[in-house]
């Protein structure tokens, strides 16, 4: 009763009487309650909290409940000020805290429990946000129709269970900050409408790879060599199968051997590897610098072909990413996705001449995703029907199926909203469908003491096998096959691989 009779006959200052300080308690107060009832629902139900939610509940709500705070003292000030003007008289000029007076020490009493409650929320909330913030839902589908594109390649990658932030940010306050700096530059590009489509690539200010990658990959455990089969589909009538079989050096033969040989040669720590790139893209190299770190002998390597090198830009100490530059967002070519499908069952060979109209359909740019399914729908549907009507009599299922994987791998590699796709992002690790190794081992790169970055093909890989499945031919022991092209033709040898088959599409 005392207290409802104190609640009663408490008065608030006249000061803060004013719009400005009304409206800011107002707005403080709905965004308390409403960051309250969202924590609840997260709470009593994880499952609906989604992204939106959380991005509510710790950004935008927090921001309001600020706002609202600050235009309180801020409301109060300007009253004052509008009241010494109007010569309004006061009894005092500071108010007088007496706690023997019920009404003023309830009001103390709300003052402190609600500062105490307002900063343990505030430390709650800021440990939250950091982590929102830090989180892969957070990176990847808040900006969801900038950000699908990477998240969706994301989670089709050898490190989908490796958080976003482990290699874009990586530990330490200093690279936290840098990229938050960073992301508000992104936010305001996603808001204004002025982001370039497709993103671009490589990312400059990105962490070092011996700060991020070398974390987990590091080089003095880079050595065993590497089996690898690949199965590639030809574009006949019968699909037929060509496998291919390489031993990757990516070290050396003996692991005694440290990284004297090998691929991550290059990522030696004795060895210190520059270059200078005449694009921002790093694609076409102008001059290499070879370091001896142990003795501090250095050799130059310059690239015959180009001749005009002031416009190049800076020089850069190669790392992992130069080669390993799609280690978690690689877009699959239309070749590539669909040999997949094919050595995974879930498109038959059975199907005549499937792949070879599959990629006369994938070779074309849509406006849209949608516009993409349906062309591939329709054009395979009329294409069988036309052309193998026996075969659609008992194959129909087969076809229905062959589809669906290829409209699957068109929605996983391509996106053409963000004009995002394979040709946009071109994978250096290799040499087939982009410059890749070429950059370099080219035979055009030579020193001034005659030494040469050198394209033989064994420095890198050895060819055990290769042919159509069933007759397949084999190297013996330690020897190399000479590569031959599943295609009938004869001037295979005179271009690289990357300038013919780029043109595919």
């Amino acid at each position: 009763m005392t207290l409802l009779i104190s609640i009663k006959t408490m008065k608030l200052p006249k000061s803060f009487y004013s719009w400005t300080t009304i409206s800011g308690a107002v707005l403080a107060s709905i965004s308390f309650l409403l960051i309250i009832f969202t924590i609840l629902i997260t709470l009593v139900s994880p499952s609906d909290g989604s992204n939106y939610l959380g991005l509510f509940t710790f950004i935008i709500l927090p921001v309001f409940l600020v706002i609202g705070l600050i235009m309180i003292p801020v409301g109060t000030i300007r009253k004052m000020k509008r009241d010494k003007k109007d010569d309004v008289k006061r009894e005092v000029k500071f108010p007088i805290v007496n706690l023997n007076d019920p009404g003023q020490r309830l009001v103390v009493f709300i003052f402190i429990s609600s500062t105490a409650v307002f900063l343990l929320l505030t430390g709650l909330g800021s440990y939250e946000v950091f982590h929102y913030t830090e989180s892969n839902e957070f990176c990847g589908t808040v900006c969801h129709k900038v950000m699908e594109p990477e998240y969706v390649t994301y989670h089709g990658s050898a490190h989908a269970r490796v958080a976003c932030v482990e290699c874009h940010v990586g530990s330490g306050v200093n690279w936290y900050v840098k990229s938050k700096l960073s992301g508000l530059y992104q936010v305001y590009s996603v808001l204004a409408g002025v982001y370039p489509t497709p993103i671009e690539t490589p990312i400059h200010n990105l962490r070092p790879a011996q700060e991020t990658c070398e974390k987990c990959h590091w080089p003095q455990k880079f050595y065993d060599p590497k089996f690898v089969t690949k199965k590639h589909y030809l574009s006949d009538e019968e699909n037929t199968e060509w496998n291919i079989q390489l031993l990757m050096k990516t070290g050396p033969e003996y692991k005694a051997l440290g990284q004297t040989e090998g691929i991550h040669w290059h990522i030696n720590p004795d060895v210190k590897i520059e270059y200078v790139s005449s694009s921002r893209k790093r694609d076409t190299i102008v001059k290499v610098v070879y370091t001896d770190l142990s003795s501090g002998n250095t050799r130059t390597f310059y690239n015959n072909e180009i001749e005009d090198r002031e416009s190049s830009e800076e020089t850069r100490t190669m790392d992992c990413l130069d080669c390993h530059n799609r280690p978690s967002h690689d877009y699959l070519s239309p070749q590539d996705f669909v040999d997949f499908a094919f050595a995974a069952g879930d498109i038959s060979t059975d199907i005549p001449d499937i792949k070879s109209v599959t990629m006369g359909i994938l070779i074309r740019d849509f406006p849209t995703t949608d516009s993409a399914m349906n062309y591939i729908s329709s054009k395979l549907h009329k294409y069988y029907i036309n052309n193998y009507e026996e075969f659609m009599d008992t194959g129909s299922a087969l076809l229905d199926e062959a589809i669906i994987a290829v409209q699957e791998g068109y929605k996983k590699n391509i996106f053409p909203h963000m004009k995002a796709k394979w040709s946009a992002y071109p994978n250096f690790m290799g040499h087939v469908e982009s410059q890749g190794c070429y950059r370099c081992h080219n035979n055009n790169f030579v020193s001034d003491d005659g030494h040469i970055i050198s394209q033989e093909c064994t420095l890198c890989h050895s060819i055990k096998a290769q042919g159509p499945a069933g007759n397949m031919e084999y190297a013996l022991a330690d020897s190399s096959l000479v590569f031959n092209h599943p295609h009938d033709m004869d001037d295979w040898k005179e271009m690289t691989c990357y300038e013919c088959h780029v043109e595919l599409y």
